[in-house]
């Protein structure tokens, strides 16, 4: 009996063995199908990212230039130090990695290469900089360094720098690092974390001309990283050049005429709307922009009272005063609510209800015609005359020589200015627009603002007999222009009106420098401090071709402070032409 239960017992373990068996069969069964099977792509990926090794080569940018072929923003070489994400896992690599770099020189800390390396990662095969800018010497030293690791290669890069320096910081612009936002914002998927983009200026403006095409590299490793083989390559693409209308040598002029003052100088062609000079005064040199500032530089350029950064022919909005009549006067004749002989008298003020509004020459003119209201630059005139052209057909031909509307220049951060208006009062003060506001507006004073570039625009409607010109700098832009409202009778009397304020009126000052110039002084509030001076005009006045238009913040009087100012440059660009 007890011989038949060990057999029975023994009978259930061996059974017991065999599922036991089977099972782990099957499991080994099911493991081989899913990894080999199922997950072998992924798996055989794997094992090539562990041997592969790719480095993203970013090519040169097209070079940007003068008219005359001088270059204004190349690219110079440098190096980058690079590693592969996938070899700098651990911390002890960062604080070796930051220890090399502080020995040569280099500021690095360890939780500072650990953020880099982490906002450049994409994968971990694809090369990111652990360190950039540096020299060839800088490199030499490095790797001769016996601490220098496996894990990390040089890398030739190329750089930006700017050869006009501060001279054409504001048309140019800088290149810089781009930000998480950029780069979320993108939709060619172009970048990445680490690249070089354009932030202003023809930079930025043509940034995807200038940028080139990517290369890239792959390389096979051995199991300690270093290189075996080059498995694929691709060549990057240079950029595309540009070459601007502008002129290094007036805009060398326009930096002398403007050297310690704050204001804005800017001349184009007035039948094809080039830009030979383009100065905002004060400037910057975008050079340690580009290749890096600390958040403290930034800080201060940014804060610093005399804005710098701003870009004033652009982006800087102001009342443009007495310049502002040309427009007043094209309404007063389009609406024929005087002809060029209609007389007004001007006894220094001009009351409206309980308020008074002066004339700048407190004297008064006595009694003037259109052309002698341009020549003395009175006031009463056209205090008088905008109430009866009302505000609502003002602003309609403001609108029609480009007032509060952006010019079409071909650079970012254009201000469009305010054109004002009942509705514009209504929708910002919510009060109702008075007569007052009108005979403020008629002067260029009150709510509108312009900017310098506009009114170049304008004036440039008189100098071209009627049309409004599309304001460019890169020189492959099709010239573009459409006809004002504005008939050529009266373009060609405000024309003659212009020659009048510079031969015998408040422009003498401007009348000179060698060229006969038509213009209109302007002068005007400011409630921060000194009245800004103001003087836009054109040359040869018989037979305009370029407009210049100057503003001085603080200036005074625009008749003596930018009228010569601005009939220096025209007289450099005839000279020079």
């Amino acid at each position: 009996m007890y011989k038949a239960l060990d057999l029975f017992d023994i009978d259930q373990r061996l059974i017991y063995v065999r599922n036991i068996f089977i099972f782990s069969l099957s499991l080994l069964i099911i493991g081989l199908v899913y990894f080999q099977l199922v997950k072998a792509d992924e798996y055989v990926e794997l094992a090539s990212g562990n041997r592969l090794r790719m480095v993203r080569i970013l090519p040169p940018r097209g070079n940007i230039y003068d008219a005359s072929g001088v270059p204004l923003a190349v690219n110079v070489r440098t190096f980058d130090i690079k590693g592969y994400p996938m070899d700098l896992r651990k911390e002890e690599d960062f604080e070796r990695i930051s220890s090399l770099f502080v020995r040569h020189g280099i500021p690095m800390t360890p939780n500072g290469l650990k953020e880099s390396v982490e906002k450049q990662y994409v994968a971990p095969y694809r090369a990111v900089s652990v360190a950039t800018n540096l020299t060839l010497a800088q490199i030499a030293d490095l790797v001769m360094d016996s601490d220098f690791s496996e894990a990390l290669f040089p890398s030739p890069v190329w750089r930006r720098i700017y050869p006009g320096g501060a001279l054409v910081a504001h048309v140019i612009g800088y290149v810089g690092e781009i930000t998480r936002d950029e780069l979320e914002d993108q939709r060619d998927l172009y970048y990445q974390a680490g690249d070089i983009i354009g932030k202003n200026g023809v930079e930025a403006m043509y940034e995807e001309d200038l940028r080139g095409v990517v290369g890239d590299q792959v390389v096979e490793v051995d199991s300690r990283g270093r290189r075996l083989r080059d498995v694929n390559y691709n060549d990057p693409q240079k950029g595309e050049d540009v070459r601007l209308t502008l002129d290094l040598a007036a805009q060398r002029e326009a930096a002398r005429l403007m050297e310690g003052r704050r204001g804005a100088i800017v001349a184009m062609d007035v039948n094809d709307g080039s830009v030979l000079a383009f100065l905002s005064s004060p400037t910057f040199d975008p050079n340690p922009l580009t290749w890096g500032i600390s958040s403290k530089e930034w800080d201060a350029l940014r804060e610093d009272k005399d804005k710098p950064m701003m870009n004033r022919v652009i982006g800087g909005a102001y009342p443009p005063g007495s310049t502002f009549k040309v427009v007043t006067a094209s309404a007063v004749l389009m609406e024929k609510v005087a002809n060029t002989r209609s007389t007004v008298f001007c006894p220094g003020n001009f009351q409206l209800g309980p308020q008074t509004f002066r004339c700048w020459r407190r004297s008064g003119h006595g009694t003037e015609s259109l052309l002698g209201a341009f020549r003395d630059s009175c006031d009463v005139y056209f205090y008088q005359m905008s109430l009866k052209v009302g505000i609502d057909k003002l602003t309609e031909w403001g609108q029609e020589l480009g007032v509060g509307e952006r010019t079409g220049i071909d650079l970012p951060g254009e201000s469009r200015g305010v054109r004002a208006g009942r509705e514009w009062k209504r929708s910002r003060f919510g009060e109702s627009w008075y007569q007052g506001d009108t005979v403020n507006y008629s002067i260029g004073q009150g709510f509108l603002l312009m900017t310098p570039m506009q009114l170049a625009r304008v004036f440039a409607v008189f100098a071209n007999g009627g049309r409004l010109v599309t304001p460019r700098l890169n020189t492959d832009k099709t010239p573009e222009s459409k006809k004002v409202g504005v008939s050529r009778e009266n373009v060609d009397f405000i024309n003659k009106s212009l020659r009048e304020v510079v031969e015998r009126g408040t422009g003498r000052a401007a009348g000179g420098y060698g060229a006969a110039v038509a213009g209109k002084t302007g002068t005007a509030q400011n409630p921060h401090g000194d009245d800004h001076a103001w003087f836009v005009g054109y040359a040869p006045a018989s037979n305009p071709r370029y407009v210049a238009a100057v503003l001085v913040e603080g200036g005074g009087s625009g008749s003596s402070t930018a009228g010569p100012l601005a009939a220096q440059m025209l007289s450099y660009l005839l000279e020079h032409d």
